[in-house]
């Protein structure tokens, strides 16, 4: 098995549950302390997974993200989102009596619209904190925003009052006005949140902006990668079962690609073998690969006698 991918607003309208930009007004989003509990999310590939309940019980929540860039307040894709919170109960994983324990936490990359989504759990609270996720857009090895998100007062009591028996700490008694992580204002950390009756879940929006323009700040890991192999955004994109991955490189090295899904599996793998500098190109038909119709992150491996190195983006599944 290849190791795991890793890439190295004031406008959050919202309408029917589904984020609309407005492409006139984006600002940045604070920076918030990571707090004692971030772990590493970013050597282990166990973390890139969607569902990151592990045996948590709450209600469920589908916590979907857009991010922004600044420049241009448009999506950026392909950038890591990594996200914690604790459990019902306040707990964190990893910490204290949780030593050893992983769950509630998880990273995923966005696609075309920059976004990516989480299923998981309605977040508990604990002493002088109000309900809370931590959050990390990694834009590279040179950049990342670190902040926080949370939920109105009313929004945050809902799911624990209707269901008592999974919150047994009952209702946040502190409002995020009285927290003093967000004492400076929390406007541009508050995501929404819609009770889906059909699914049985609760559904959040939350849409960050960061400095850039599309993918920037490109640091040291990402330019030793560009100077070996350098990975295009597939074409079409969205696409519908059949897309093209187009790459260069600038010398000869041993390429292997592979595809994951948004849940962390690797369902494709393939050694293209010893391949001349220039341009080349993957086509990738799903149908052919045994693969249902569906958004896929996809890497790209190429060593040489300097090393290997990696490159991920992420395929779009159109909606037509």
């Amino acid at each position: 098995m290849a190791a795991g991918p890793f890439a190295v607003p004031s406008m959050r309208l919202l309408t029917g549950g589904e984020l609309t930009v407005n492409r006139e007004v984006c600002a940045l989003v604070p920076s918030e302390t990571a707090g004692p509990f971030p772990l590493d999310l970013t050597d282990t590939m166990f973390y890139f997974r969607q569902d990151i309940r592990e045996d948590r019980t709450g209600i469920p929540l589908r916590q979907k993200i857009r991010v922004v860039g600044l420049e241009n307040c448009e999506p950026m894709a392909n950038v890591r989102v990594n996200i914690w919170h604790c459990d019902a109960e306040g707990n964190y994983s990893g910490y204290g009596s949780e030593v050893g324990t992983t769950y509630l936490r998880g990273y995923q990359m966005t696609d075309a619209n920059g976004e990516c989504e989480f299923i998981t759990v309605f977040p508990g609270w604990y002493p002088g904190r109000t309900t809370h996720v931590h959050f990390q857009v990694h834009v590279s090895s040179s950049y990342s925003a670190v902040s926080q998100w949370t939920w109105l007062a009313a929004d945050a009591q809902a799911p624990t009052l209707a269901h008592p028996a999974l919150y047994p700490e009952g209702p946040d008694p502190l409002p995020p006005t009285s927290d003093g992580v967000f004492a400076d204002g929390f406007d541009l950390q508050t995501a929404d949140l819609l009770w889906d009756e059909a699914a049985q879940e609760y559904v959040s929006n939350y849409e960050v902006t960061v400095q850039g323009s599309g993918l920037s700040g490109i640091g040291h890991l990402e330019r030793m990668a560009s100077a070996v192999i350098e990975v295009e955004q597939n074409a079409p994109n969205p696409f519908r079962d059949r897309t093209v991955i187009g790459f260069v490189l600038h010398e000869p090295a041993s390429v292997r690609w592979s595809l994951w899904s948004v849940s962390g599996q690797c369902v494709f793998q393939s050694e293209l073998g010893s391949l001349t500098f220039g341009k080349h190109s993957i086509d990738v038909n799903l149908g052919r690969l045994g693969l249902r119709s569906s958004s896929y992150v996809y890497q790209l491996d190429a060593t040489t006698v300097k090393g290997t190195f990696t490159a991920v983006k992420r395929m779009t599944q159109s909606a037509l």
